[in-house]
């Protein structure tokens, strides 16, 4: 294995791991929501209308940052695979 390929291999664990990272805060999220909005039908709270909205936010963000991520591994990998014609 040369080093550029472990670079690339390292980078594609990162970016899987973060990537998971975000899609946990955005389930954890939707799960509060859910919770409330099952809560909201057997009695009445404020907080039903925070909780979507936070999960909507969280969900958003975490798909802006998989993108992005997706975005500069898919970068740094062109970047090593020119280095390693040079």
């Amino acid at each position: 294995m040369t080093d550029e390929s472990f670079k690339v291999q390292v980078l594609q664990v990162t970016a899987s791991l973060i990537t998971a990272a975000f899609a946990l805060v955005a389930a954890l999220a939707w799960n509060e929501a859910i919770k409330d909005a099952i809560a909201e039908v057997f009695s009445s709270g404020d907080a039903l209308m925070g909780e979507f909205i936070y999960a909507i936010i969280v969900t958003v963000l975490a798909v802006a940052a998989s993108v992005l991520i997706a975005r500069a591994l898919s970068k740094a990998k062109a970047s090593l695979k020119e280095n390693d014609k040079d």
